[in-house]
C-alpha cells in the first residue's frame, strides 16, 4: 500500500493538499485519530484499496507525538508511507483565521488565537521535521496544488534535491534546509529594460551570465552543495530543500535555481520551486 500522512499548522491548506489526493484517485480520510490508524490501513488492505491519504492534526488531542513511531511500524510492514507537512508564518496563519472567522481547534476562553496558533506548533514538534515540509506562507491555492502534485509524483526511494528561489523582503521559507544570500550581486532590477522580466528571460540571462560575481557565486554554491550531498544521504534524508533568495525574488535568485537545477538533474531528482513567481503567476 501507498499511505501519505497529511499534517501541519491549522490554516496552512491540508485540505486543500488532501483534495489533490483525492483527485488523484488515493482514499482519503480527514480529521483520523492516531491510534486509529493501524486499523484503518489493515481494514483497507484487507478491502483491497492500495492508495491511501490521511490527514491528522491536533484535533486527534495528545497523541501527534506518536506519529512517527506509527509510521515506523507500518513501513515495517511493507507500508510505503509518507509525510507531508504544511507550515505557514504565525502572522500569516492568524490572518487566515481572522479573515474566514474560522475558530482555531485549540481555542477557548484563556488563550488568543497568536497563543492558540503557537501552542499548535509546539504540539507538533516531533512530526515537523520527518516530512517533506512545504512553507505556503506566500503561496496560493492552485501553486500548492501543482507542489503537492509534484511530491506526490517523485520517487520517494531516492533523495529529492528542490531548488526554492525567494525574496528576502517576503521572508525566509520555513522549509528552507540550505540558505544562500545573493543580495551582494549586481541586481537587474535597476535596469528599466530588465526590471519587468525574471531570471528565466533571455535578457536577464545574457545580464547576468557576463557578470563574473554570478558566475562564481554559481560555482560556490553548486560545489557547496555537491561537496555535502552525500551526507545529506547517508544521513537518510528524503529531501533536501536549497534556498537562494534574492531581494525581491525575480531575477538573481530565479537565475541560479534555474541553472543550479540544470547541473544536478542529471545526478539527482530535482525539483525548482519559485515562490515569489508563483505569486504574481
Amino acid at each position: 500500500m501507498k499511505l501519505f500522512l497529511i499534517s501541519g499548522l491549522s490554516g496552512s491548506g491540508k485540505s486543500v493538499a488532501l483534495k489533490v489526493l483525492e483527485d488523484s484517485d488515493y482514499y482519503c480520510v480527514d480529521n483520523l485519530p492516531v491510534d486509529l490508524l493501524p486499523a484503518l490501513i489493515t481494514n483497507l488492505q484487507q478491502a483491497g484499496l492500495t492508495r491511501c491519504a490521511v490527514s491528522i492534526d491536533v484535533r486527534s488531542g495528545g497523541s501527534m507525538h506518536t506519529v512517527p513511531r506509527h509510521m515506523e511500524k507500518l513501513k515495517q510492514q511493507g507500508v510505503d508511507v509518507h509525510l507531508l507537512f504544511l507550515d505557514a508564518q504565525n502572522d500569516t496563519l492568524v490572518k487566515r483565521f481572522s479573515e474566514t472567522r474560522r475558530r482555531h481547534p485549540l481555542s477557548n476562553d484563556q488563550r488568543t488565537l497568536t497563543e492558540c496558533v503557537q501552542l499548535e506548533r509546539e504540539l507538533l514538534i516531533d512530526i515537523s521535521s520527518i516530512g517533506h515540509h512545504i512553507d505556503t506562507s506566500d503561496v496560493g491555492a492552485n501553486t500548492l496544488r501543482s507542489w503537492v502534485k509534484d511530491f506526490i509524483q517523485i520517487d520517494r526511494s531516492r533523495l529529492t534535491l528542490l531548488f526554492q528561489s525567494f525574496g528576502f523582503k517576503y521572508g525566509i521559507p520555513l522549509d528552507s534546509d540550505l540558505v544562500f544570500d545573493v543580495r551582494c550581486l549586481p541586481n537587474p532590477h535597476y535596469s528599466e529594460r530588465l526590471r519587468p522580466l525574471t531570471g528565466r528571460d533571455e535578457p536577464v540571462i545574457d545580464f547576468l551570465e557576463k557578470t563574473s560575481s554570478v558566475q562564481k557565486m554559481h560555482a560556490d554554491i553548486r560545489n557547496f552543495v555537491a561537496d555535502w550531498l552525500p551526507c545529506y544521504v547517508a544521513d537518510n534524508r528524503s529531501y533536501l530543500t536549497v534556498a537562494i533568495g534574492c531581494t525581491g525574488g525575480q531575477h538573481r535568485s530565479v537565475y541560479l535555481v534555474e541553472k543550479l537545477a540544470q547541473h544536478f538533474k542529471d545526478q539527482q531528482q530535482v525539483i525548482v520551486r519559485h515562490r515569489e513567481l508563483s505569486q504574481h503567476a
